[in-house]
């Protein structure tokens, strides 16, 4: 084999290695990036059931146009992370999710917070 085929063969195979280095790369950013959408759109049905809540007579379960009581539903945990309330004010709630996947900071699980008031649902990707 000559040097000039043997060189094709090193600059071949280097480029076959970086292609799929690259590509395992764009996989795992891409579930991470899914799993945040996926939290994300969990806490989104989860602050219209606190609007819901909020909205209801506290004769029938609801906060009396407060959100003071909010508590999530049985299942706080599904496939794609867990939730939780860690504040709930007269005005307003906070609904916390930690995803499966590691997030922006590479040390902890993607996290997603939604603030929910009477008429506004407001969304912040912490991690």
């Amino acid at each position: 084999m000559g040097s000039q085929q043997l060189m094709l063969l090193i600059v071949g195979t280097l480029m076959i290695g970086l292609i799929v280095s690259v590509g395992i790369n764009m996989f795992v950013d891409n579930a991470i990036s899914s799993n945040r959408d996926a939290v994300a759109n969990d806490l989104v049905a989860l602050a219209s059931r606190a609007q819901v809540y909020q909205k209801k007579p506290k004769c029938l379960g609801g906060g009396g146009g407060s959100f003071q009581g909010f508590t999530l539903p049985n299942s706080s945990k599904n496939a794609n992370g867990t939730f939780s309330v860690p504040g709930a004010t007269y005005s307003a709630v906070t609904i916390e999710g930690i995803g499966n996947e590691i997030g922006f900071d590479q040390a902890t699980n993607v996290k997603v917070t939604v603030t929910v008031a009477a008429d506004t649902i407001s969304v912040a990707e912490v991690n």
